[in-house]
């Protein structure tokens, strides 16, 4: 058996069940890479310790900010630094990839319906 796991993004994409239910792919450098399927609108929210990466793997997505609001596409990506409120959304189902640190809560500083305690590993 190989030390190495090729991951496929399609196949993964196939076992996540609903919108903003992200599963981990990944364990990488103290990094939980995650895989989300977005649609519709997330919660106001930040993450005071916590960088939180976004990438779109498939589809689009409007990250808004109290400031601006930032669209990101296919093969595009967007580092939120700590603290920075933010607001994810997706007019139509797109597929994202998270890069977080271990343990770190989806929903950062709110608890509520979106959130989720204990990501599966996919």
């Amino acid at each position: 058996m190989s030390e190495f796991e090729l991951i496929s993004l399609a196949q993964k994409a196939k076992l996540i069940e609903g919108y903003w239910n992200p599963a981990i792919v990944a364990v990488c450098n103290g990094q939980h890479i995650k895989l989300a399927k977005f649609k519709g609108s997330f919660t106001w929210h930040k993450h005071d310790n916590e960088d939180e990466f976004f990438y779109v793997v498939k589809g689009s997505i409007t990250i808004r900010f109290r400031e601006q609001d930032v669209i990101l596409n296919d093969n595009e990506c967007l580092c939120i630094p700590a603290g920075i409120e933010h607001c994810p959304e997706a007019a139509e189902e797109a597929l994202v990839m998270l890069f977080e640190p271990v343990g770190t809560l989806n929903t950062g500083n709110v608890i509520n319906a979106f959130t989720k305690r204990d990501i599966k590993m996919l």
